[in-house]
C-alpha cells in the first residue's frame, strides 16, 4: 500500500507549555504533594485509576492477584501429583491389592480400594519426579515463570496501594464506599482536581477524551486496524470455508511486536519511534519488523509445548466439571474477541463495551437459534430417541437395584448417553416459537450498533447466519481456538504477518497524530469527521477523507455520537459539532412527517411483545421495542414508492420521532457543581438510570442512521 499521508502534530491553540512528557507529566501542588506526585507516565496513572475502580477497590484486586498465583501453583503441583504420585494400577483395580500388619500377617481382602491404597509413599513419588527430565524441566520453568508473577504481583499491590491513596485524599472517595460511585463521577472528580491543582503540566483543562486517549491508546490503534482490515485474522480453509481466528495469545504477540516489546514501534507508552514518522524510513523499518514477526513467531514455536500443556491443563481443569455438570453449556454463545474488536468504537472503555455487548447478548441468541437445519433436526430426533431409551432402561435397573452401578463402564455409559441427549436436543428447534430474522437482526444492531449493510437484505440467509457466527462464537469454538493458539499463531506470525508489515509501517504514520499534553494517539481517536468521516455516513460535504482515510462501516460518525452521548459535558472540535448539529437537524425534519412520538410508543407494545425478552423490560428497552416493531424503511418503500408513506410507517421514522423528544435526557447534573451534589448512593442511581437512558438514545440514533444509510444505497 502506498504512502497517502503523513504524520502530523496537533498545536493545542491554548497551551504555552512545551512538550516534552518524558521530562514531566503530573505535578501535584503543595496541598497535595504525597508519593503520587511528579508521575511521569500519565497513561499507567489514569490506567490504574480506572482499573481499581473497575476491580472494586485494593481488596478486590490483592486478592484475585494471590489467587491466581495459587492458582497457578495449584494446577501445577496437582498435576505433577497425577503424574508421579497415583499408582494406577491399583487405583484401576487391574492389581490386587494385600493389606500387611505391623506384625507381619496379612489383613483380609477389601472388596474395594482406597484412595490413600493408590498413593505412591513419599520417596517413591520424589523418585518418579527425579527419573523424569522432561518432567524436571517443566517444573524448573513453572517455577521461573511463578517467580516473575510474584514480582509483577507485589510491584502491582505496591502501585495500586498509592492508587488507594490517591482515591482517598485527592478524589475524597473512601475505599469502603467506593462501590457507591460511577466512572463519570470519578472521571469528572478527576477534571475538577485538574482545575484546583493542575495536575499535568502541560494543558490546563483536562478532559474527557485525554482521559480516554491515555487509557485506551493502544486500544484504538488495535480498533482502528480491525475496521480497516490491515490485519491478517482472516483466512479461508478447505472443508472450513472463510474462518476469523483472533485468540488472547496472538493478540498478546501483536501488543509485543506494535506496542509493549523492546523492538516495538512505539518507543514507550505515548510516543511513536522518530523513525516512524519519517516516510524515507518506512521500507527498513518494515524489514525489521517482519524480521520481528519470525522471530517471535520462531519463539512462539520453541515454547509451543510448554504453553500447550499449560492451555489443556487450564481448560481441563475450568471446564471439565462444568461440562460434566451442564453438557448444554458448550453450545452457549458469546461474542469472539474478534467480535468485541469488531463492534467496539473508538474511545470506548471496557465498562462500556461490556455493558453494550450485554445488552446485545439475548436478541443476538435469538437470532442464530432462529436458524435450524432440517436434515440436523431429524437426525437429532432420533439420535435422542435411541440414546434415550437405552438411558431410561439404565435408570430402571439402577433404581431397581443399585448393584448395577458396579457393572463395569455402566457410570460411563449413563454418563454419555445424558451428554448424547443433551446434544441432540440443542439441534431440535422450538416448534411453538415462530421468528422474523430481520427484526431480530434490527434488535441486535440496535445494542452493538455494527453490522454489515448486506446483513439488512440478507437477514434470513444461511451465509449471513455464519458471518455473524464469526462474531458470536459457540463457547466450544472459542475452548477449541484457545487450545490452537499455541500451534497456530506462530504459523501467523512466520507466514501471515511479515507480508504486511510494509502497510503496518504505512498505517501508523499516516495515522498517528501528536497531541501537545497527550502524545502520539491514533487519529481516528480524535472523532474527526472532517479528516475521517465517510461521506455515505450522512457526513458529505463536511469530509475531506479519502477512500483510504475513511473509516469503514461509519465507525468515525457512530463513535463520535457514542462518546458525544456518553460524555454530555465534552465539547467537540468545530468539524464534529457541525455534524452533531446537522445530524440533529436532520432528524427534526424526518421527525415532523413522522407519527407523534407519543403515538409510536402507544402503537408498539402489541407488537414490540413479539421482540422484547422473557423479563419485564425496564422503561427505555420498552421504547427500543416500540420502535423496533415498525418496518424497516426499505420495506415500507416496497409497499408504496411512495417516500412519504414509505417514511410514516419505518423504523427509522419512529426512531427519528421518539428521538426528537429526547434532547436533554442523557445530560446530567454538573459534577462540580456545589448546588447539583447528590449523596453517593443517589449520585450513583441516578447515574445507572442516565447510563440507561443514554445507551437507550445511542440505540436509536444507530438504528436511524443504519435505515437511512439501507434505504439511500438500494433507492439512490
Amino acid at each position: 500500500m502506498a504512502a497517502q499521508g503523513e504524520y502530523r502534530r496537533l498545536e493545542d491553540p491554548e497551551e504555552d507549555s512545551p512538550p516534552g512528557e518524558e521530562e514531566l507529566l503530573l505535578h501535584v501542588t503543595e496541598g497535595l504533594r504525597d508519593s503520587w506526585h511528579h508521575i511521569k507516565n500519565l497513561d499507567s496513572f489514569f490506567t490504574k485509576i480506572y482499573h481499581y475502580h473497575q476491580k472494586n477497590g485494593f481488596a478486590c484486586m490483592m486478592l484475585s492477584d494471590v489467587f491466581e498465583l495459587v492458582q497457578f501453583l495449584f494446577v501445577v503441583t496437582f498435576t505433577t501429583f497425577l503424574l508421579c504420585c497415583v499408582d494406577y494400577d491399583i487405583l484401576f483395580a487391574n492389581r490386587p491389592l494385600n493389606h500387611s500388619h505391623a506384625g507381619g500377617g496379612v489383613a483380609p481382602d477389601r472388596s474395594k480400594v482406597t484412595l490413600p491404597d493408590a498413593v505412591l509413599p513419599a520417596p517413591q513419588c520424589a523418585q518418579s519426579i527425579r527419573a523424569s527430565g522432561w518432567i524436571i524441566f517443566l517444573l524448573v520453568m513453572a517455577a521461573v515463570f511463578w517467580l516473575y508473577r510474584l514480582v509483577k504481583v507485589l510491584c502491582r499491590l505496591l502501585s495500586y496501594w498509592e492508587i488507594r491513596a490517591f482515591y482517598t485524599r485527592a478524589l475524597g472517595i473512601p475505599s469502603e464506599g467506593l462501590r457507591d460511585y460511577s466512572w463519570q463521577e470519578v472521571q469528572a472528580r478527576l477534571i475538577s482536581l485538574q482545575r484546583r491543582q493542575q495536575m499535568c503540566v502541560h494543558k490546563r483543562e483536562l478532559t474527557e477524551l485525554d482521559i480516554y486517549h491515555r487509557i485506551l491508546r493502544f486500544q484504538n490503534y488495535t480498533v482502528a486496524m480491525v475496521n480497516k482490515s490491515l490485519l491478517p485474522l482472516r483466512f479461508r480453509l478447505p472443508l472450513l470455508g472463510p474462518v476469523v481466528f483472533l485468540t488472547q495469545g496472538l493478540k498478546y504477540n501483536l501488543e509485543l511486536l506494535l506496542f509493549r516489546g523492546p523492538g516495538a514501534l512505539f518507543q514507550n507508552k505515548w510516543s511513536l519511534r522518530p523513525q516512524c514518522k519519517r516516510a524515507g524510513a518506512r521500507r527498513e523499518l518494515a524489514r525489521r519488523l517482519a524480521r520481528a514477526m519470525v522471530a517471535l513467531g520462531v519463539a512462539n514455536l520453541a515454547l509451543c509445548p510448554c504453553v500447550l500443556v499449560w492451555q489443556l491443563l487450564y481448560a481441563f481443569f475450568s471446564y471439565a466439571e462444568g461440562i460434566k455438570r451442564e453438557p448444554g453449556s458448550l453450545g452457549a454463545r458469546r461474542w469472539s474477541l474478534y467480535g468485541r474488536h469488531y463492534l467496539r468504537h473508538f474511545n470506548e472503555l471496557d465498562h462500556e463495551l461490556r455493558a453494550r455487548l450485554s445488552r446485545g447478548y439475548k436478541p443476538a441468541a435469538k437470532y442464530m437459534n432462529s436458524f435450524s437445519s432440517p436434515l440436523l433436526a431429524v437426525l437429532a430426533k432420533n439420535i435422542g430417541f435411541f440414546a434415550g431409551s437405552i438411558l431410561a432402561v439404565l435408570i430402571v435397573l439402577t433404581v431397581y437395584d443399585e448393584d448395577v452401578l458396579t457393572v463395569q463402564h455402566i457410570l460411563t455409559a449413563v454418563t454419555l448417553l445424558g451428554l448424547t441427549v443433551t446434544l441432540a436436543r440443542s439441534f431440535i428447534p422450538d416448534e411453538h416459537t415462530a421468528w422474523c430474522p430481520q427484526q431480530l437482526l434490527q434488535r441486535v444492531l440496535a445494542h452493538v450498533h455494527y453490522l454489515p449493510e448486506h446483513w439488512h437484505r440478507t437477514a434470513g440467509h444461511a451465509e449471513t447466519r455464519g458471518e455473524m457466527a464469526q462474531l458470536f462464537q459457540y463457547k466450544a469454538v472459542f475452548i477449541l481456538e484457545e487450545l490452537l493458539s499455541p500451534i497456530v499463531t506462530p504459523l501467523i506470525l512466520i507466514f501471515a504477518l511479515p507480508p504486511r508489515a510494509l502497510d503496518i509501517v504505512d498505517f501508523f504514520r499516516n495515522f498517528t497524530v501528536e497531541v501537545v499534553g497527550v502524545g502520539d494517539i491514533c487519529s481516528f481517536a480524535q472523532l474527526d469527521v472532517r479528516n475521517h468521516g465517510n461521506p455515505q455516513w450522512l457526513s458529505a460535504g463536511q469530509t475531506e477523507a479519502s477512500v483510504y482515510q475513511q473509516a469503514e462501516n461509519g465507525k468515525t460518525e457512530l463513535s463520535l455520537m457514542h462518546f458525544a452521548i456518553t460524555n454530555p459535558r465534552w465539547q467537540p472540535p468545530p468539524p464534529s459539532e457541525l455534524f452533531l448539529s446537522q445530524l440533529k437537524e436532520k432528524v427534526q425534519q424526518d421527525a415532523a412527517a413522522a407519527p407523534p412520538a407519543h403515538r409510536v410508543l402507544a402503537e408498539g407494545p402489541l407488537a414490540a411483545s413479539l421482540l422484547s425478552d422473557d423479563s419485564a423490560a425496564a422503561a427505555p428497552d420498552s421504547v427500543l421495542a416500540s420502535v423496533l416493531a415498525r418496518p424497516s424503511l426499505a420495506a415500507g418503500a416496497l409497499v408504496s414508492r411512495e417516500r412519504r408513506f414509505a417514511q410514516a410507517c419505518s423504523t427509522a421514522s419512529a426512531a427519528a420521532s421518539v428521538l426528537a423528544t429526547l434532547p436533554g435526557w442523557a445530560r446530567g447534573p454538573s459534577a462540580d457543581s456545589p448546588g447539583d451534589r447528590l449523596l453517593p448512593g443517589e449520585s450513583l442511581s441516578r447515574s445507572a438510570l442516565l447510563c440507561e437512558v443514554a445507551s437507550a438514545e445511542m440505540s436509536l440514533h444507530a438504528i436511524y442512521l443504519h435505515e437511512v444509510i439501507s434505504y439511500t444505497s438500494t433507492y439512490s
